[in-house]
């Protein structure tokens, strides 16, 4: 049998800090090959991502992760890419978000078509290096390679970490989108003892900020909580006391329920930005659509997927839609997709790790999943 915690610890062990591949994805497509899928790499613009399928025939499952990992940062108490394992637990960048539910589906799927080598559909594993940085050259890297070879799937897991406190409690079916705009005021710089002879582009872009800051999108909907909007960032680079700015900028992000759309918002965040403006101040904006929202409505295989969470856990899932963006929001365009993973209360923190009971358990809900795929 495939140990997942053996395999964490040695995804651990590379150091694949977005955009760099770090030996994971080699590591995996050794494993991947020797069991008789057929691998793929698939580079685009220096990300590297992995595609590899078992079987030819029948629907596809496909799961979906990331290698990459972010940043180190600071206050850690254990090496960071050591694959410690103490306590119970096993230390690492990356062993809650999200190599751990990397090496889970990967040695489940690895262990039943040994024991099965000739299933009654195909299992795709999808995995990339770019989930992490923008998101642009992974999991729709390998889509379009996808597309341009005839490769699909029919349902598909990511192995996010999905769980709030208790292995089991939590799997996501959708996603509220997000999106960013960026604001910029430009008036005329002058003294700031003659107002009347400059522009001043704060007042104007305030005003909008605060409209923005008191308007409630919407009450929720029936699978989402209520959007939400945020400033993130207000800057004029001005040092001096004396001088009026030339120019301010403001970043806000939403992220929002199916009550909306990214075009909805820009139509009618361009809307008060115009009207915000005042004589000799120009507002103008630019919007990045990290993704739209979307549910996965339930169906043979989010009851199979949630059965499978009760049996091996104990818990029946709550089915959700919190939290940010994940690379579903891609998949979802294919195929149904739903995320289940380990406990995700310290990824991206110092000393983040994972329970090792919880990759086993993870192992066997997937296992599960795997075993009873023909019965949807």
């Amino acid at each position: 049998m495939t140990d997942p915690v053996s395999l964490t610890a040695d995804l651990v062990r590379c150091a694949s800090v977005t955009p760099v591949e770090g030996g994971a994805l080699t590591l995996l497509e050794g494993i991947l090959s020797a069991a008789g899928f057929s691998c793929t790499r698939i580079e685009r613009n220096g990300i590297d991502n992995l595609h590899a399928r078992y079987g030819k025939t029948g629907p596809v499952l496909g799961f979906n992760g990331h290698t990459d990992v972010v940043p180190v940062g600071e206050g850690w108490h254990h090496d960071p890419f050591a694959g410690t394992i103490a306590d119970g637990k096993l230390w690492g960048r990356g062993a809650c978000d999200m190599k751990s539910g990397v090496a889970a589906f990967v040695s489940a799927a690895v262990d039943f078509v040994r024991e099965t080598p000739d299933p009654a559909f195909s299992i795709a594993i999808l995995i990339t290096g770019d989930e992490e940085g923008p998101g642009i050259d992974g999991t729709q890297a390998i889509l379009d390679w996808m597309d341009g070879v005839g490769e699909t799937l029919d349902h598909c897991i990511v192995g996010e970490p999905t769980c709030p406190e208790r292995m089991g409690e939590m799997m996501k079916v959708g996603r509220r989108g997000s999106m960013t705009a960026y604001l910029t005021a430009t008036g005329m710089q002058g003294h700031a003892a003659y107002p009347h002879r400059a522009r001043n582009p704060l007042p104007p872009l305030i005003a909008l900020l605060d409209r923005m800051a008191t308007w409630r999108l919407d009450e929720g909907t029936a699978q989402f909580d209520p959007s939400t909007l945020s400033i993130t960032t207000v800057d004029t680079g001005n040092p001096a006391n004396n001088v009026i700015p030339g120019e301010a900028r403001a970043t806000v992000n939403i992220r929002f329920n199916d009550a909306h759309s990214s075009a909805s918002l820009t139509e009618q965040i361009r809307i008060m930005t115009t009207e915000a403006q005042i004589e000799g101040v120009r507002i103008d904006m630019q919007v990045k659509v990290s993704g739209e929202s979307f549910v996965t409505e339930p169906n043979a295989f989010t009851d199979l997927v949630r059965a499978s969470v009760e049996a091996e856990t104990g818990i029946d899932p709550v089915l959700s839609t919190s939290g940010g963006t994940s690379d579903a929001r891609f998949i979802r365009r294919i195929a149904p997709v739903v995320e289940f993973g380990v406990v995700g209360q310290t990824m991206h923190k110092a000393d983040e790790h994972v329970a090792l009971s919880d990759i086993v358990a993870l192992k066997q809900v997937y296992r599960r999943i795997i075993e009873r795929y023909t019965d949807i």
